[in-house]
Formats: structure tokens, sequence, C-alpha cells
């Protein structure tokens, strides 16, 4: 009987973000806004960055990638919890749906640091090494950064999905989440996981800080420089280059940090639900805009090829 509870559960219950009837639907509908506004302008930079021949530079290779990765990123997330809001029987996931979910949102998660993370080496070489700015940022360098990116984002995922699923799991099958993540899951494992927890803080931990100190050192080296430039519209421009990186760096280590490096008890859950619509539902919305609004170039070819040619 104790072999058959540690092996019962082959579907969770996905408790979502609130069961009040009302607030459900204001969310639902608030939620879908920031999922199109994500859908349409991550596809939308994707698209202008691969069409448009001024775009293929190290910047918007990357800026490409980020896109596309938030893109996807949102959409494992997001739609799932959605149909939660309105449909009860959508909260219910499958054992092994769960552990895919969990694997997919960990694995572009932490690729997203690693982009972001030579998005600023990037702008150290543009900034601080400008004559030899094609030279280091040769295209096959580029596509080795970013492959380089996508594979430790994928083995990061793996060994904390591998270990996951290897969890004995008892009757308790209510997931304290809109969607599958480790720490929910080690709170219903019916075992220690106190190996899982430490692997969490310290694998996290380490792939956070690392890159996290990486992009610091990058900003230090470009703050010098930028100090030392003399003209006052040369100094502006360096910094508007950076500015809309920067921001979405504060959003996603803050956010992230918040959520891995800390222990996981039933209080920590409910502050990690809240903290996560912030990184699974607005950020990915709000990149578009932030790296849009702030880029002339990318705002350029954006109305060139939605009004046109003659637009200007």
């Amino acid at each position: 009987m104790e072999e058959w509870n540690r092996t019962s559960v082959k579907e969770f219950i996905l408790l979502g973000i609130t069961d009040l009837p009302q607030l459900q639907v204001f969310l639902f509908i608030t939620f879908l806004m920031f999922y199109l506004f994500c859908f349409v302008g991550n596809l939308t930079i994707v698209a202008v960055v691969i069409v448009e021949r001024s775009l293929h530079t190290p910047m918007y290779f990357f800026l490409g990638n980020l896109s596309f990765l938030e893109l996807f990123y949102s959409s494992t997330i997001v739609p799932k919890m959605l149909a939660g809001l309105v449909m009860e029987d959508k909260k219910v996931i499958s054992f092994w749906g769960c552990i895919a979910q969990l694997h997919v949102f960990h694995f572009l998660g932490s690729t997203e640091a690693m982009l972001l993370t030579s998005m600023s080496y990037d702008r150290y070489v543009a900034i601080c090494n400008p004559l030899r700015y094609h030279v280091l940022m040769s295209k096959t360098t580029c596509i080795q950064l970013a492959s380089a990116c996508w594979f430790i984002g994928y083995f990061y995922s793996l060994t904390h999905t591998i270990l996951t699923s290897r969890l004995p799991f008892c009757r308790m099958n209510r997931v304290t989440h809109f969607c599958c993540d480790i720490k929910p899951l080690l709170i219903l494992a019916c075992t220690d996981t106190s190996l899982n927890e430490s692997l969490v803080s310290i694998v996290t931990g380490f792939v956070g800080l690392s890159s996290f100190f990486f992009i610091v050192i990058s900003y230090l080296f470009i703050g010098t420089h930028i100090l030392n430039i003399r003209s006052s519209q040369g100094r502006q421009k360096a910094i508007s280059t950076c500015t809309s990186h920067f921001t979405v760096v504060l959003l996603y280590y803050g956010t992230a940090f918040f959520t891995y490096l800390r222990p996981a008890t039933l209080d920590s859950l409910e502050q990690d639900r809240m903290t996560a619509i912030l990184f699974t539902v607005i950020t990915p919305a709000m990149n578009p805009f932030i790296y849009t609004l702030r880029n002339k170039d990318v705002k350029a070819a954006v109305q060139k090829y939605i009004f046109g040619e003659h637009y200007f």
C-alpha cells in the first residue's frame, strides 16, 4: 500500500492565482491582453530582424534570439494559466505534462540569463572597442555565443528536470502555483528534498550570479569608458545603446534572485506565485516596447514594414 501511495500521483492540480470568480475574469482579460502584446511584439521583432538587412548586426542578432525566446517562454506558461482562470478542469495537468512544462520553463529562463550576458558583452565591445567590433563580434562568434547560451540553458534545466521527475509523489497533488515549477513540487514530494533544494540554490545561484557578475563587469568597463568621453553627444549615444538592455537585466535578475535563492516554504511559495507573474506575463510583454521605444533602428524598420517604404 505504501508503494502505491508513493507512485499514485498521475496528475497535478494547478491552484492558479485566485479562486474568486470576479477576480478570475478580470485577471483573464488583463493577462490575455499582456500575452497578445507579448506574442505580437516579440514576433514582430523576430520578423523584422530577419527580413531587414540593416539589422543584420550582432546586437540585433541577440535581440532576435531574445524575442524568439520570450515568445515561447511566455507561451509555455500563459495559455495554460488563462485556461485555468476560466475553466476549472483546465487546472489539471498530467504528471509528465507538468515535468515537460518545468523543463521548458527553466530551459528558456536560464537561456535568457545567458543571452543577457552575451548582449552585455556585445555592448561592451561596441562601446569600448569600436574599431575591433566587427572582428571580435564576427558572425561565427555570435553564432557560437548564442549556441552556448542555448546549450547551457538546456543542460541546466535537464539537471533539475531529471532530479524532480525521480522524486516520489504521494496523494498530495495540489500545486501552489499557476505553473509547474521546482519549489512547489518539492513541497509535495513524500521524501527528503534537502538535496534538491540545495541544488536549486547552488546551481541556480551559480548560473545566475556568475552571469550577473559578468554583466556587472561589462557595465563597469562601459561606465568607465563613458566617463572618459568628452562630448555630451557621444556620452548620450553610448548610454542610449545600453539603457534598454540594462532595464531588462534589472527586471529579470531582480525577480529571479528573489524567487530561487530562498528556501521553499508555504509562505515563500505565495510570494513566488505573485513574483512569477512579473517574469512570465508582464516582462515578456514589456520587452518589445522597451527595446523598440528606445531604439530608432528597430522603430524605423517596424514602421517601414507596417506603413510601407514611403512612410517617411
